[in-house]
């Protein structure tokens, strides 16, 4: 049996982090790291960005940190590996080749899998679900023979997929089942407008459509929407949202309907089990209530925060506003704050027509978040410092 004194599982930028951090506190803990992908830990928001639209994109590019990393910092990895089993009591995990590691503390970096809708032929070949390089790679190669992209989806991911297969000169149309692309995250009148960015760049709008199936053979042919129009399409890309990956943990403690529910300190009610990014389910001290964030930059920081966490040797809580940003086309934006309600009140200052405005969202108020388009990094700090102040934080 092998022995460890943490393994990590999932080799995300969340499990990379929390290796990071164990070193920075415990230099020489015996730490294992198991991933199921074949890769090592790798910047995984890139796949719908800059690897699609490169011309040729640069695999070496791509890992956050290296085979040389892993060595130097004497961690041991074990990709194209999975664990099929997790004994919580025993603290024990099984992995996929029938070896076992006996493991004084765990963190659990499994992040999340896309949502696949139930309707028919989800299984056809060319219907794609991005998320690893692997789908990224077959992504690319469909796009050279095929005439007709459609993707699946109004949100930011199905949005940044649209945008770059658009850039690269392929023929793209969205399916989305409400009237404006990302209204999850914007206003009403700004969702209005990003939705006319991307007709004028000529993508294909199918709005109001609502997914009924896939139909073909053993390919993707057409598909079909609940009203009984059929549009032909040679590659799907289905970006209808994500949900954790807790199989392993299921009908446990560690597993529950939104995620992995943590403290403060990102620790499960298992003591030294410790979950982050995806899977993590977490109080959310600065804008109250709980949350399960889905982005790169929150799972960096919660990794690294357990990693000093889990050596016992620093205890810190998780406090930071939620972030994220993204791309699409010519325009960049970032969000601070919480997004899950729709504002009651919007603040514009600037213009849509110059490409360059902010939009602060109020509950009743209360600053609740603050959207950037085409602002830099101090600005975007100034807006964190900005709600954290409305907040009294």
């Amino acid at each position: 049996m092998i022995q460890r004194d943490y393994l990590i599982i999932g080799a995300s930028v969340g499990g990379a982090s929390v290796c990071e951090g164990i070193r920075q506190y415990d230099k020489k803990g015996s730490v294992t790291l198991v991933g199921s992908e074949t890769f090592h830990p790798y910047q995984r928001w890139t796949l719908s960005k800059h690897y699609l639209r490169d011309k040729n994109p640069v695999l070496k590019k791509l890992p956050n940190l290296d085979e040389r990393w892993f060595q130097s910092h004497k961690i041991e990895t074990r990709f194209g590996t999975v664990v099929t089993q997790f004994n919580i009591d025993r603290r024990l995990a099984v992995l996929g080749n029938g070896e076992t590691i006996e493991f004084k503390k765990a963190a659990l970096a499994m992040g999340s899998r896309p949502v696949r809708p139930p309707v028919a032929g989800i299984g056809l070949g060319n219907v794609i679900y991005l998320r690893t390089i692997r789908d990224a790679q077959a992504l690319r190669e469909m796009s050279q023979s095929e005439k007709v992209i459609v993707v699946v989806g109004g949100g930011l991911l199905a949005c940044e997929v649209a945008a770059s297969l658009r850039q690269s000169r392929l023929k793209v149309a969205m399916m989305h089942r409400h009237q404006t692309l990302m209204n999850r995250y914007f206003d009403s009148q700004t969702a209005t407008w990003i939705t006319e960015q991307f007709a004028k760049h000529g993508v294909t709008l199918l709005m109001g459509a609502s997914l009924n199936g896939f139909e073909g053979k053993t390919v993707l042919r057409n598909i079909q929407t609940k009203s009984g129009e059929r549009v032909a399409a040679g590659v799907a890309v289905v970006a209808c949202g994500s949900e954790p990956n807790l199989e392993l943990v299921r009908n446990t403690p560690l597993s529950g309907p939104h995620g992995s529910p943590v403290s403060d300190y990102l620790e499960t009610e298992e003591k030294g089990i410790y979950a982050v990014g995806d899977v993590a389910f977490y109080p959310d001290r600065l804008m109250g209530g709980m949350r399960r964030q889905t982005h790169w930059d929150n799972a960096r920081e919660q990794g690294l925060i357990v990693g000093a966490n889990i050596t016992g040797k620093k205890r810190q809580r998780y406090e930071q506003i939620p972030y994220f940003w993204t791309e699409m086309f010519d325009l960049r934006f970032d969000f601070i704050g919480d997004f899950n309600l729709p504002p009651g009140r919007v603040e514009l200052t600037g213009t849509y027509a110059k490409g360059r405005f902010a939009l602060r969202y109020y509950q009743g108020e209360k600053l609740r978040g603050i959207v950037l388009c085409h602002h830099e990094a101090r600005e975007v700090n100034a807006a964190k410092n900005e709600l954290r102040h409305a907040l009294g934080k």
